[in-house]
């Protein structure tokens, strides 16, 4: 008999479900991240409106993937700007400067996965921010 004292539990969304991050001009959904995935990964969607500038450049430990799933996310990695189309591809490893913005006339939207995970308790402060300063066109 297999042991399942140490599985987790599926998790199943349905297209943009999740728990939502709205931040102006800019949105996240986060799909997994914590106990769902033991701090892995943590796994969310960041949707930008036309023209809209996203965090600004920063670095933290976890490495970034980001896949863009529509329109064309302008994303910098390390010291170079990589306008990454729909079906992109982008790892950003650990400490590396990064940012993301979306300087087209069209929405665009990234999946983005963090390795580890831990990153959504963060985000009620980053949203907080971002209703203080809200972001600046691209």
């Amino acid at each position: 008999m297999q042991d399942v004292s140490n599985q987790r539990s599926p998790v199943i969304l349905a297209p943009g479900a999740g728990r939502t991050y709205p931040m102006g001009r800019i949105g996240a959904v986060f799909k997994a991240d914590g106990e769902e995935t033991r701090n892995t990964c943590c796994i969310s969607e960041w949707w930008l409106e036309p023209h809209t500038q996203g965090p600004g450049a920063h670095s933290h430990p976890e490495d970034d993937i980001f896949y863009v799933v529509e329109g064309t996310m302008s994303i910098l990695v390390g010291e170079r700007w990589v306008n990454a189309e729909k079906g992109a591809f982008i790892l950003i490893p650990g400490g590396m400067t990064h940012d993301f913005q979306n300087r087209s006339d069209s929405k665009a939207g990234a999946l983005n996965v963090s390795i580890p995970g831990g990153f959504e308790p963060h985000m009620p402060m980053i949203a907080s921010w971002f209703a203080e300063n809200p972001p600046k066109d691209a």
